[in-house]
Parts: structure tokens; sequence; C-alpha cells
């Protein structure tokens, strides 16, 4: 199953590509810790701080492995989403692609998916909005666009 476009674009859209570095004619991204206190680069990729500068184009390469690997996760753990509307697919695949499995995997967010109970999904969803114990302006408004795809 292929990623969603709309969860590539949630991702690209919240993400960013953070242009530091201009390595020749071509801008670069150098590793930075977003605000929930990682070492990150490009469109969110994990990274150790020492990784090197990367393009644009090898930020999406990171970004499309980063982002099968969050639908992986989510259909393992919501199987129901595999015959639901895309867009929710897409919302779940950000979500997990944002905060990891893990999170998924243990939350009612998880819980409310696999009952298909969608306005509960959303309200979870929005619940979602801390990032190194504090709530982030980015991820209110994150959520807020995930939860509108729930629906």
């Amino acid at each position: 199953m292929d990623v969603p476009q709309a969860a590539i674009d949630l991702a690209k859209r919240f993400e960013g590509f953070e242009r530091k570095a201009k390595r020749g004619v071509e801008i670069t991204a150098i590793p930075y810790i977003c605000p929930a206190g990682f070492w990150t680069i490009g469109y969110g990729h994990l990274c150790d701080p020492k990784h090197p500068p990367i393009t644009e184009a090898e930020a999406e390469v990171y970004l499309a492995r980063d982002l099968q690997t969050a639908l992986a996760a989510t259909l393992r753990y919501c199987p129901v989403l595999a015959t639901k509307p895309e867009a929710r697919l897409a919302a779940i695949v950000d979500f997990t692609f944002n905060l990891g499995a893990g999170r998924l995997q243990t939350s009612t967010l998880r819980r409310r998916i696999n009952q298909r109970d969608w306005g509960a999904a959303a309200r979870e969803l929005r619940r979602w909005v801390y990032g190194g114990g504090k709530v982030l302006p980015g991820l209110i408004a994150r959520r807020q666009a995930e939860a509108a795809l729930i629906m």
C-alpha cells in the first residue's frame, strides 16, 4: 500500500525543510534540535547530531522511508484504517510519523479508531499537543489538521 498523498503533505507542511547551509549551488539542511528536544534533519527525520548536511532531494528520500514505516505501524495497530477513507489513514500515518509507533500502540486514540468512533478519535488527536513537556502551537495546528481528516 502506498503512503497517502495527504500524509506526505501534512508531514511536509508541519515539519518543513530546515534550510541552513549552502553546498555549492544546493541548499542543504543540517541537524537541529526540534521543539520536542530531538536531533532532526530535513523533514523531521531523527538523526545523530553529527549527521552530514543533506539536500532537499535527500530529505524527501528520508521522508518517504519514514512515512512508509509509519504506514506499516499504523496498519498494524489500526487495521480498520485499511478499508476506511484515505484521509483517515493519512491523518494517523502523520500522527505516527510525528510521535512514533509506540505512542500509537499504547494510546486511547488507537482504541477509538479500532472502535470506529471517529468523533472520539478526533478528540483524542487534539490531546497530543505536548513536546518537551510544553504545549506547542505547531502541534495544536497539526493535530487540528489531522482531526479534520478523521471526520
